[in-house]
């Protein structure tokens, strides 16, 4: 999808409202309250009443949309592109793009931002099969004149956790740390049991956690990479690297700058786009997931 064809598919409120009821509703419009289907249109066709518990909805009502004064079609640019930007889109740079420099609120937009995100985060998530590469990576600032010993102030630095399947999906978490048991917990939730292999770098709590999993008997292979060993063989982890590059990137060249209350959200955006990246439908399945993922609001995301 194009800008070019949201604008001329998507120019009216009407015509989005028709995309959103399909996608939440493929089988025919439902209460969301009481599920009952007998439900008529109003004269106000943006509105719904349900026969059985004559509850008035919209396609927009208990989902991201939910008590949004900003027009359909604005939605639909900033979904567009958000879902284009490989490597993200700050909310300045959405501002600046939908509104203008001097126009809109950069409030608005941060939180439409983190409201698409949060849709994002309903995806549902396969185990991971096949060969399967994971590694650590550290975010954030480091303290001044602490030079190349940041790693002695581990509070500055954010531990993020990837795992991908060679070929396949990606996994980013925000970890509390790179422990045996935090990794652990990691490859027990989201690799498959039938995994055929899993490389890692040389980090000692790799192979205690990969037993603590329940796969003793997994294939673990390592890279040395202290010893500038990147590929042994079919043995690298280039793929997930390569992953926390594209994350990189995106803080330090698109967001700048990103909490470590908010980091979740901006990971689980990275994972949405990257493992739909050679799809067609990426825009109209972002949308899916925000007909049908509950509410964000406001108090609830700045708590």
């Amino acid at each position: 999808m194009t800008l070019p064809e949201v604008n001329t598919m998507f120019s009216t409120a009407d015509k989005c409202r028709e995309l959103l009821e399909r996608l939440r509703w493929p089988e025919g419009v439902t209460c969301p309250r009481c599920k009952d289907r007998r439900v008529s249109r109003m004269k106000d066709y943006a509105r719904f009443e349900c026969v059985g518990c004559e509850y008035q909805f919209t396609v927009m009502s208990g989902t991201i949309f939910h008590d949004s004064h900003l027009p359909l079609p604005m939605w639909f640019l900033a979904v567009l592109l958000i879902c284009e930007a490989k490597k993200g889109m700050s909310a300045m740079q959405l501002k600046r793009t939908l509104w203008g420099q001097h126009k809109g609120s950069y409030k608005t937009a941060w939180y439409l931002c983190h409201r698409i995100r949060a849709a994002m985060a309903t995806a549902e998530k396969t185990m991971l099969d096949g060969t399967v590469e994971m590694d650590e990576t550290y975010l954030g600032g480091r303290l001044k004149g602490a030079g190349h010993h940041w790693r002695k102030y581990p509070d500055l630095k954010q531990v993020v956790v990837g795992i991908k399947q060679r070929n396949g999906d990606l996994r980013f978490f925000h970890a509390e740390d790179a422990k045996q048991g935090t990794l652990a917990k990691y490859i027990k939730e989201n690799v498959s049991q039938d995994v055929e292999v899993i490389m890692t770098d040389e980090l000692p709590a790799y192979p205690g956690a990969i037993v603590k999993a329940g796969m003793k008997d997994v294939p673990h292979r390592t890279v040395n990479h202290s010893a500038k060993v990147y590929v042994d063989g079919d043995i690298t982890t280039n793929g997930i690297e390569s992953a926390f590059s594209l994350l990189k990137r995106g803080i330090l060249g698109s967001w700048h700058k990103v909490s470590a209350k908010h980091l979740p959200a901006y990971l689980e955006e990275m994972t949405f786009r990257f493992n739909r990246r050679g799809r067609s439908d990426l825009f109209v399945d972002t949308l899916r997931h925000m007909v049908t993922a509950d509410p964000l609001t406001f108090q609830n995301l700045t708590a």
